[in-house]
């Protein structure tokens, strides 16, 4: 079944951990043999696999934080270092779009294009460009140059405080530059992305920001404690303003108490969010498929029945066996996604 998933860095994984996303899962595995970072050698998402898992469009991301203090290989110790990083992956993307294996989405007219050309045989993998929060976008004026590029969405924060917002980790609301920023997203036809967003700049950004927001990857918290999981709270808030809310496949999220020596995360732990989505909304056309698979990590922080991305074809059979319809089980592999980009991207 055609699989729409809202949250992959494949640009990221592509740069920062230097893999050549055109190869094979098991190429990538065993060229990463006796690496000792976690998640090395351990991936589960590559171009071709991304074709057997029927992912026929993703919202891929470039990420670069501003973050001085910070020792990884998405903080940089300027806006401006973060800026070239994110442009470098922007540039990935354009390669691999050169090259044949991806094909960009930044119009309604686009997208239909593409989903007309997966479903007569064309294997090449739809991307919307997106990104997890915005320091590489140096002033809000500066998202006008990120929307030629074809950036569509935009999460303002990711972990701890951006330029814009507080996010995942700590508290408080929007930043002074974090108003105008949502403001000329607005202007601009960019949708506001509120995953990893702080609560206080959760509920500030909704108010000021009136134009489409979506969730790429976010879970529940009353599932799962701790603030990088929606409260039904915020869960509600967001299907009142029509979003939709793509559930994470990171086993910490999914997992209460989660250790990574004692992993017993499972696909099904991931419907559960899918399910209490649909509870909460009264039907099931808010909630879809944001996977975050390769985020920094692979099978060892994966459910323990997931191997590659492929295995998300497991969904539809769990939704089943909860008495989901088909049209809604599509709805939530793809449809949810498609009804919001063919109402959400520029005409």
């Amino acid at each position: 079944m055609l699989l729409v998933d809202s949250h992959l860095d494949i640009s990221w994984n592509a740069l920062g951990w230097n893999r050549d996303q055109t190869w094979t899962i098991d190429e990538i595995r065993a060229s990463e043999a006796g690496y000792d970072e976690q998640g090395r050698g351990t991936n589960t998402v590559s171009l071709p696999e991304l074709r057997k898992a029927e992912v026929g469009l993703c919202l891929a991301t470039v990420l670069a934080r501003a973050n001085p203090a910070a020792r990884t290989n998405i903080d940089f110790r300027s806006q401006s270092i973060a800026y070239a990083m994110a442009r470098g992956q922007a540039a990935y993307y354009r390669a691999m779009q050169a090259a044949g294996q991806m094909r960009q989405v930044r119009t309604q007219s686009e997208l239909k294009a593409h989903l007309a050309a997966w479903n007569s045989g064309d294997r090449t993998i739809g991307y919307i460009l997106a990104m997890e929060g915005a320091d590489p976008i140096l002033t809000p004026a500066g998202a006008r140059e990120w929307f030629e590029l074809g950036l569509r969405a935009v999460g303002i924060a990711h972990y701890g405080p951006s330029a814009y917002a507080h996010g995942t980790g700590c508290e408080g609301g929007l930043l002074p530059a974090g108003r105008e920023l949502l403001a000329e997203m607005r202007a601009l036809g960019m949708i506001l992305d509120a995953t990893h967003i702080a609560a206080e700049s959760f509920w500030q950004a909704l108010e000021t920001f009136d134009g489409p927001v979506h969730a790429s990857h976010n879970n529940c918290r009353s599932l799962v404690p701790g603030d990088r999981q929606f409260t039904d709270e915020q869960i509600r808030a967001l299907t009142a303003r029509g979003a939709v809310i793509g559930v994470a496949f990171d086993s910490w999220m999914l997992q209460p108490d989660w250790r990574l020596e004692d992993n017993r995360a499972t696909i099904a732990d991931a419907v559960n969010h899918i399910d209490h989505i649909c509870q909460l909304a009264g039907n099931a056309r808010h909630a879809a498929i944001g996977s975050d698979l390769d985020g920094g990590y692979g099978t060892e922080q994966t459910p323990v029945d997931l191997n590659t991305i492929a295995d998300l074809q497991k969904i539809p059979a769990l939704l089943a066996a909860r008495g989901y319809s088909d049209n809604d089980i599509a709805g939530v592999m793809h449809g949810n996604w498609i009804r919001f980009f063919s109402e959400s991207l520029p005409a």
